[in-house]
């Protein structure tokens, strides 16, 4: 699954900026409603700007880490908290290798929205890591309760 969203999110990328370049120029696909439109954010999600690319990159990879260790701590048969993982990760990797690659930003280019209100620009990598966040949060919230343990006293024996 990771290697998937990778794969789609690199393939996507690249083929918006050789097909619809120059950038911020509206290409309809169902009027105005979905159009593809080729941006490069340099910050954050949805553009929040951050200081630097590399802070960003940073902050990315210390992410990465702590899926890793999610994924390794996942027992043999949480299928749904693998998957939730791999789209989380597949896609924080695939916006990374962008930030490394080139100073310009992320590839954006799906552009949705009516008129002047549009949403933000997203990409695969996007989708993935919403997709991915949506998934594990419902797994944790869904996950069985631990017992709780109760320490047993003996009778009270204070003077």
């Amino acid at each position: 699954m990771l290697l998937t969203v990778l794969l789609l999110d690199c393939s996507t990328k690249r083929l918006a900026v050789e097909a619809l370049s120059p950038p911020d120029v509206p290409h309809d696909v169902v009027g105005d409603v979905f159009r593809l439109t080729l941006a490069y954010n340099r910050g954050m999600a949805t553009g929040i700007p951050v200081g630097s690319r590399w802070l960003l990159t940073g902050a990315a990879v210390v992410v990465i880490g702590i899926l890793w260790r999610a994924y390794l701590r996942t027992a043999p048969g949480e299928t749904v908290r693998l998957i939730a993982l791999a789209l989380l990760t597949g896609g924080a990797i695939g916006n990374v290798i962008d930030r490394v690659r080139w100073a310009r930003g992320v590839v954006d280019f799906v552009d949705l929205g009516v008129g002047g209100v549009r949403f933000w620009t997203f990409n695969v990598a996007d989708v993935a890591v919403t997709a991915g966040a949506l998934l594990l949060a419902w797994v944790l919230q869904n996950r069985p309760e631990a017992p709780i343990e109760v320490e047993a006293k003996g009778p009270d024996t204070a003077a």
